[in-house]
């Protein structure tokens, strides 16, 4: 029997980005950039699990975001063009790279795995990945979260609870249309937590969610066990706290395992590096040149600079991923051996990641986690386990309030409130008053045509609420994409609030809106209105 457990968490996010108005939007390659190099090996690595005999467990959270970019028919379709475009480039690599061995086998490498994507996407999954998701938690190998609505930072919405409670219903709403079932985690965005937060999350049934370490430590009660153990809020809402060590191996780009000098180099790319003529079918249509998800170096050392990377070579990429899974489960056994010796119950040590890590940035990511999971499986010290399973295994445990937090710069507001991006705020503070003024108002409506404006006035609300925005304008990048983003859509909730108010509703204005921002087709203003 264990002495203890770990529980991976990984936060698959990114803002709704859908851009029917354009051949070639810059921004939905988000999108498909994560698909090919995240979302897809992970259900690969399930799958590889699964038929090897592996016991695992992982808690993954999808977005709602992510969900409707995932599902939606539009941005499926545009995902499989991009992802023949790219078996087509493997191609010609192929041929350049056919009389340099050392960049050939990288070539090779990139062949496969785009055939493969191919396949799970089109024949496997039939473009939807979330088929594949709902799968591994069907079978008990995934626990997945949902987020807010549109990942709104909800300390800086606490003001407004009604705003609040329309991000966490309309959150566990649209879960049941895409999982069959309600969520039982809930993952508040950037980990935000205020005092008092879990009687709207109550609302929404949800019986746990995650706060980073201090959350815990700084609860207004001693944390008896520390971050090892979950705890309870007054409502009986389990909350668990980030481990430090296994954060720090492996988000440290410098210290942690993906700095390691033989892992491929993320910011060297051949659509940088070759001929312009010969990349520029692969690029952005307005001859921007951009990564194309095809590099031939590995990190080499932090000092060397990008013209003087070595070439990349996956077989040994791939052993030292094995090397830092089978360390990284050494350490886990040593700390929990630690833990079980000072503790009363078998502990709990709880990593959590941005899914995107995984694959994206940190490209072996997705087999480091395959040989975690592996290797784990054959320890007798320490075991896989998802939250609802350690509640049911103790289902008592301490009490106490965690104070305002999150996983962010300093660990509280300042990322998303700070000089960069400030001005936000007074306009959607008055479009939720706005908006609740609406729901209220309007509570009883039976007019069709009234109800499609409200809840389009809600999805734009939902839209501008997203903390991405004012993650974008913090962190300086593409900072005009995020502006106008929060302009558009506040303009667009401004407009349908004027049309309510005056009874004009423009329906041929009100359709090409509700096709451009689709989210939630199961919309329901009413959550915003008063209970």
């Amino acid at each position: 029997m264990a002495r203890g457990y770990w529980m991976l968490v990984l936060h698959a996010h990114l803002p709704y980005v859908r851009h029917p108005e354009y051949n070639d939007s810059l921004e939905e390659r988000w999108l498909y950039e994560a698909i090919t190099e995240t979302y897809i090996p992970f259900l690969d690595i399930f799958e590889r699990l699964l038929i090897e005999g592996v016991d695992y467990r992982v808690t993954l959270s999808l977005t709602p975001p992510l969900c409707n970019m995932l599902s939606d028919a539009l941005l499926q379709e545009r995902y499989l063009k991009k992802l023949e475009s790219l078996i087509e480039l493997a191609e010609k690599e192929l041929e350049r790279t056919k009389f340099i061995p050392e960049f050939h086998r990288v070539a090779e490498m990139y062949m496969h795995k785009f055939k493969r994507a191919h396949q799970l996407y089109t024949e496997t999954y039939n473009r939807n990945l979330l088929m594949g998701f709902k799968k591994y938690q069907d079978l008990g190998k995934l626990e997945i979260l949902t987020s807010g609505a549109t990942h709104g930072f909800l300390p800086l919405m606490n003001m407004y609870p009604n705003a609040v409670r329309g991000q966490v219903l309309t959150a566990v709403e649209d879960y049941k249309r895409h999982f069959g079932r309600a969520p039982k985690g809930m993952w508040n965005a950037e980990c935000g937590y205020y005092p008092e937060l879990e009687n709207l999350l109550a609302e929404g049934n949800i019986k746990y969610f995650f706060t980073d370490t201090h959350g815990v430590l700084h609860a207004d009660q001693y944390p008896k066990y520390g971050v090892f153990a979950p705890m309870f809020t007054p409502n009986k809402i389990a909350f668990f706290g980030r481990d430090v060590e296994t954060s720090h191996s492996v988000w440290s780009a410098k210290e942690g395992y993906p700095g390691d000098p033989s892992y491929r180099e993320f910011y060297r790319d051949i659509g940088f590096d070759l001929e312009y003529d010969y990349v520029k079918p692969y690029i952005h249509e307005s001859g921007l040149r951009i990564s194309t998800g095809m590099k031939y170096h590995k990190i080499t050392s932090k000092e060397t600079p990008m013209e003087y990377k070595q070439p990349y070579d996956p077989q040994a990429a791939y052993t030292r991923a094995v090397e830092h899974a089978s360390n990284f489960v050494f350490n886990r056994e040593k700390q929990i051996n630690y833990l079980s010796e000072h503790m009363d119950r078998e502990p709990v040590v709880v990593s959590m990641y941005d899914a995107e890590l995984f694959g994206h940035w940190w490209y072996e990511g997705p087999e480091f986690l395959y040989n975690v999971l592996k290797i784990m499986s054959k320890s007798p010290v320490v075991k896989n386990i998802t939250a609802p399973e350690y509640l049911d295994k103790y289902p008592s445990n301490q009490k106490a309030r965690p104070p305002l937090s999150s996983w962010g710069y300093k660990g509280y507001n300042e990322f998303w409130l700070n000089g960069t991006n400030d001005w936000v705020y007074p306009h959607l503070h008055k479009a939720d008053e706005r908006m609740i003024d609406l729901a209220n108002k309007h509570m009883l409506s039976r007019d069709k045509l009234l109800i499609r404006a409200l809840n389009q006035a809600a999805r734009e609300l939902l839209l501008a609420q997203s903390s991405d925005w004012a993650f974008i304008m913090k962190t300086n990048t593409m900072v005009d994409y995020a502006v106008k983003r929060t302009k558009d859509h506040l303009g667009r909730f401004q407009r349908l609030f004027d049309m309510i108010r005056e009874e004009r509703i423009d329906e041929s204005w009100l359709k090409e809106t509700e096709y451009r921002d689709n989210i939630f087709p199961e919309m329901d203003y009413r959550v915003f209105a008063d209970r």
